[in-house]
């Protein structure tokens, strides 16, 4: 069993940052890539990012590319999400999700494990 839960969302002024920090408790997450999702009010779940189980390698979608950053430190069984020159279009509930395959993987169906996510909220 993974319980995840996600913290550090709130409201910041459009160009500002937000980091945002995904904790488990029970399993270790080193055995898990961490994928990072968004989800709009009336929109499907989107895919932000994703790293691998031992954190070399992340992926990111076009629409954040250049501006946030994936982390991970598996002693702590923690998974951070830097947000950096934040936009009112990045207004979402985010939300941390455990896969166990090792095969690259954005579709949020294709993930085990999600937490109950945390609002971020962008004013222009």
């Amino acid at each position: 069993q993974v319980q995840l839960v996600e913290s550090g969302g709130g409201l910041v002024q459009a160009g500002g940052s937000l980091r945002l920090s995904c904790a488990t408790s029970g399993r270790t997450l080193g055995m898990y890539a961490m994928g990072w999702f968004r989800q709009a009010p009336g929109k499907e779940r989107e895919f932000v990012g994703r790293i691998s189980r031992s954190g070399v390698s992340t992926w990111y979608a076009d629409s954040v590319k250049g501006r946030f950053t994936i982390s991970r430190d598996n002693v702590k069984n923690t998974v951070s999400l830097q947000m950096n020159s934040l936009k009112p279009e990045d207004a979402a509930i985010n939300l941390c999700a455990a896969d166990r395959s090792p095969v690259y993987r954005d579709a949020a169906g294709e993930y085990e494990y999600w937490g109950q996510g945390t609002q971020v909220t962008v004013s222009s």
